[in-house]
């Protein structure tokens, strides 16, 4: 059971979104630190629970967001040195991999929009993947990835594009790549952000936000599945989860 939870939050528009309400049907109060308004990250010892959200800043961008520093150090804190249970997304997987000492580069191209993700062989028999299908489709935002892995960490999944798309640290440290955090009212928001349709532009071509906005009727509700189901296989590798004095 998750009692406390604290999430870090890097844009406005990249939000906890489904995993914001998982915890919330977990009973668990949550946090949120928007390091990008300059908020400063709290002593993580009152938490039991970490997320760690997407963002349009890279890791390696520490002059520019000097903030990125100090939440390298408390990732690296929390998941090594305090080993409880983390979810971390998109931006999230890539800090995790630098505070283990792993690397992060650009892709060899970006990944945007609905894309296709596979589980590896260790993927398909991994406690943390038990309940997903072999293969499916999720939210793509990205024009870096994880290089190299750090020490102790396993790559469960990949795409044609990464292939790092889930990582896992033992039985309590689980990060995607794509976004399944997704949420129909999230996508709605894209529709009044002139950068967001940019971006999409860039990647998709013409009118991509029409596309995607159509693509998601249909794949929203399989998104919500997959999510709701690495997060309830990572909280359930401990039943009670209690948090340091």
């Amino acid at each position: 059971m998750i009692r406390r939870a604290l999430a870090f939050q890097h844009m406005d528009d990249e939000p906890p979104g489904l995993f914001g309400s998982f915890l919330a049907e977990q009973g668990a109060e949550l946090d949120i630190v928007m390091l990008h308004r300059g908020e400063a990250i709290p002593s993580l010892a009152p938490y039991d629970f970490l997320l760690v959200m997407g963002g349009a800043m890279d890791v390696w961008e520490t002059e520019q967001y000097p903030w990125l520093q100090d939440e390298i150090a408390a990732v690296r804190e929390w998941t090594f040195h305090r080993n409880r249970p983390f979810m971390g997304v998109c931006l999230g997987l890539q800090l995790l991999a630098k505070a283990l000492g792993g690397e992060v580069g650009l892709a060899s191209s970006a990944e945007v929009g609905f894309g296709r993700v596979e589980l590896n062989a260790l993927g398909l028999g991994h406690p943390m993947m038990r309940g997903l299908p072999p293969a499916f489709k999720v939210m793509q935002w990205h024009h870096a990835e994880v290089t190299k892995i750090p020490a102790g960490a396993e790559v469960l999944a990949s795409s044609a594009v990464s292939p790092v798309q889930i990582m896992s640290v033992g039985q309590d440290i689980l990060a995607t790549q794509f976004h399944g955090e997704l949420t129909p009212a999230l996508i709605d928001r894209w529709a009044h952000i002139p950068q967001y349709l940019e971006w999409l532009e860039q990647a998709m071509g013409p009118k991509a936000y029409d596309r995607v906005k159509a693509q998601s009727k249909s794949q929203m509700p399989k998104i919500e599945r997959i999510g709701r189901t690495m997060f309830r296989n990572l909280v359930s590798n401990r039943k009670t989860i209690r948090a340091a004095a």
